[in-house]
């Protein structure tokens, strides 16, 4: 018995690593197993901050805590049979914040119509990548406002942060102003921030889950938490399956909305898929990587399917070179971090004990990730630095993500245009601009 039980592991590895190529890709089980593991750890604070933004938005914090894994979970498992790429899906940061605080938020649009808005942006992403206008899109949009837009929702995603925790606060006079720096919970929120930059510029993986851990206990120490248990089985998702506006979405006024949703996951997925491919040395000199259309196809049905069960757009986890910098390669490494998304769901009781503090620092981190590409900006060139400029501040200071991208659009236009430099303009980014006006004339 002993014998076939053996025999019959070998075989299972054999198989795993023929589907997967694990010989060509130089890698092994063992390997693609610790990769997973390492992956799913720098990522699982998803679970726990989404289910807090999203709730934001009058949203079931149980429930969006389910969806968040089960969509990370089929995702990165259907990336990873599909594409045989070790690249993980979930939820994407800033996309929830946009929808939660700006759409439902500040413009007063019910969850059901916004997620219905996000349904509509990622089959939109859908038929740019079957049509192959997703490549085009990508390749003649500049650099300068890419790296804007990037920046600016970085810029809005610490604001949110620095809300959460209390370290900034409104004010009629000042627009904005410093919290109360002795309350305990803004300073366990900063504590939470320096945990991940410390640990993180020491190359410690899974900095975010254990700053989240610290806070959180910090948190029970103060009365702030409260312990109800680690196991339980995962709620019904049904008030938000079948919940979603999908009619009322389709409304003019919700148009730049929902263009944006879908320009936003389109460049924050397909830049991620090359980050990370690169990182695996799967990228050739052309931009490519295996199985890239397979890949696209898959991120853009994770989106729908995410936005129609109530959850946010997925997009790629920059956190899989995570993975990839211990030797994961193939999609093996994916389907363990899927599973692993899909065992989270029967412990929600802890989710439920993390305050809104413990996620704050996580926010201001990815804000400090996602400002860094600014470095790509050629400063001295007016004509792609001002454009850049605007995109990134005037999401958080129009407090809109939509408003920033179609001032960029515009600006990099106008001063294209008049600097006489009409020459660098294409037909993507005119028309992207021209989309917008009319948006703020027809619409506004």
């Amino acid at each position: 018995m002993n014998n076939n039980t053996s025999d019959s592991t070998k075989d299972d590895i054999g198989f795993l690593a023929r589907f997967f190529k694990l010989s060509q890709h130089g890698t092994s089980v063992r390997t693609e197993v610790i990769a997973g593991f390492t992956t799913f750890l720098t990522m699982v604070y998803i679970v726990f901050v989404n289910p807090q933004i999203l709730g934001a938005a009058q949203m079931d914090m149980k429930v969006v805590f389910v969806t968040t894994c089960l969509i990370a979970g089929v995702g990165s498992i259907a990336m990873g049979v599909v594409a045989n790429l070790p690249v993980a899906l979930a939820p994407a940061m800033g996309l929830n914040a946009f929808f939660a605080f700006v759409v439902v938020g500040a413009m007063g649009v019910s969850w059901q119509t916004g997620m219905g808005a996000i349904f509509w942006g990622a089959i939109g992403l859908f038929l740019l990548t079957l049509f192959r206008i997703r490549y085009w899109m990508i390749a003649n949009i500049p650099i300068s406002l890419r790296t804007g837009i990037t920046s600016g929702i970085g810029l809005f995603i610490a604001m949110m942060g620095l809300k959460n925790s209390g370290v900034i606060v409104a004010n009629k006079d000042t627009l904005v102003a410093i919290g109360d720096l002795s309350s305990h919970s803004v300073l366990l929120g900063i504590l939470g921030f320096f945990i991940i930059a410390v640990l993180s510029s020491r190359n410690f993986h899974a900095a975010v889950l254990v700053s989240i851990v610290i806070t959180s206990c910090c948190g029970l120490f103060f009365g702030d938490v409260h312990f109800n248990g680690i196991y339980s089985t995962p709620p019904a998702i049904g008030g938000t399956i079948g919940e979603v506006d999908l009619k009322g979405a389709l409304s003019l006024s919700l148009g730049g909305i929902i263009f944006s949703f879908m320009l936003i996951n389109l460049f924050d997925s397909s830049g991620t898929l090359i980050g990370v491919t690169d990182k695996a040395g799967l990228i050739d000199k052309h931009g490519k990587f295996p199985n890239m259309k397979k890949a696209l196809f898959v991120d853009s049905l994770s989106s729908v399917v995410g936005a129609f069960i109530g959850t946010s757009s997925v997009t790629a986890y920059i956190e899989s070179t995570s993975g990839v910098s211990v030797g994961g390669r193939t999609g093996l490494t994916a389907i363990v971090v899927g599973a692993l998304f899909l065992l989270v769901m029967f412990f929600s009781p802890l989710a439920e004990m993390v305050p809104g503090y413990a996620t704050a620092g996580a926010l201001i981190f990815v804000g400090v990730l996602m400002t860094s590409s600014l470095v790509r900006v050629n400063w001295d060139d007016f004509t792609e630095s001002v454009p850049a400029f605007i995109t990134t501040v005037m999401m958080p200071f129009t407090f809109s993500i939509t408003e920033g991208i179609a001032l960029g659009f515009m600006s990099y236009c106008i001063m294209k245009l008049f600097t006489g430099r009409w020459r660098d303009l294409n037909l993507c980014v005119i028309l992207v601009a021209l989309l917008f006006a009319l948006k703020i004339v027809l619409v506004d």
